[in-house]
């Protein structure tokens, strides 16, 4: 497995990450799909994989094992998310220890939400927000810190607000970012820009998420809390009966976004997979044919 740290490779210029996040399989048969997930996305050379972060006890021992098996099974460098809502500092502390046994040094730190939604409430004796995940993260062990960053305002705050929080999270310790979905390039320019303007030097990675079925369109919106700009939600909505088009306008939608950002200076793209193959390798492979663009 690669030595460098993923900071040292997200700083290297005219050449960008690529990465791909899974998440728990909820059996031992779905732990070997996924194994077969990773291994189908191997010859693409990702960077690393990452495995989210289980909501409730069971949810988080089926991420360990998902990242044990991964571990075990391929050759992938993987990054461990890691969330503090409804866990106690100690349970969170422990959870650090359980990556550390599993030789993951890469930790991407989340506030996370409520089991069952509603605004986030700390835990009575747990961490307020990620800052302080980031804080005792970097404090308990040898980890590589990354964040959340949200192109589209994070929906309990403000564009500003976020780039502030943002920034405070660099100066915890954090050392790299990873954003939420988005369907801008404007979005992410302007999330680095803001951040920029106060300070902040860490690379922010953009986040894509292959668009190959209607129903995603409003999932999208609940999970990033805004819509599809009104072009790109058009463009799907015409092909909306026709599941083959649809997919192809997505996939179109979707490697034209990445060559923008990648355009625009971001240093690496995160894939949110949905624990698939097919469409991730779709738009990368278009990607590594396209020419090389410049900001």
């Amino acid at each position: 497995m690669p030595a460098t740290r993923l900071v040292d490779r997200l700083r290297e210029t005219g050449r960008p990450t690529f990465s791909f996040e899974f998440f728990p399989p909820g059996d031992d048969a779905g732990v070997q799909q996924l194994i077969g997930t990773v291994d189908a996305l191997g010859p693409l050379r990702p960077d690393w994989v990452s495995v989210t972060y289980g909501a409730t006890g069971a949810a988080r021992y089926k991420t360990f094992s998902a990242v044990g098996a991964i571990r075990g099974q391929t050759d992938a460098r993987t990054m461990g998310h890691l969330t503090i809502a409804g866990q106690s500092t100690d349970e969170v502390r422990r959870a650090l220890a359980s990556y550390e046994r599993l030789g993951v040094t890469h930790i991407l730190a989340l506030r996370g939400d409520p089991v069952g939604g509603g605004t986030f409430t700390p835990h009575p004796a747990g961490l307020a927000n990620a800052t302080a995940l980031v804080r005792l993260a970097k404090s308990v062990g040898d980890f590589t810190v990354g964040v959340a960053a949200f192109p589209d305002g994070h929906p309990e705050g403000s564009l500003d607000l976020d780039a502030r929080l943002l920034l405070e999270k660099e100066e915890a310790g954090a050392e790299f970012a990873v954003t939420q979905l988005f369907f801008s390039v404007d979005a992410y320019v302007s999330l680095v820009e803001r951040f920029r303007a106060l300070g902040g030097t860490m690379p922010i990675v953009a986040g894509i998420m292959p668009v190959t079925v209607p129903s995603q369109i409003e999932r999208f919106a609940h999970l990033s809390g805004a819509r599809m700009p009104a072009e790109v939600e058009a463009s799907l909505l015409a092909v909306a009966d026709d599941r083959v088009r649809f997919r192809e306008v997505g996939i179109d939608l979707m490697t034209r976004l990445a060559d923008d950002v990648l355009a625009a200076g971001a240093p690496g793209l995160q894939f949110f997979t949905l624990n698939r193959s097919k469409a991730t390798a779709e738009i990368l492979g278009r990607l590594r044919e396209l020419p090389v663009r410049s900001a």
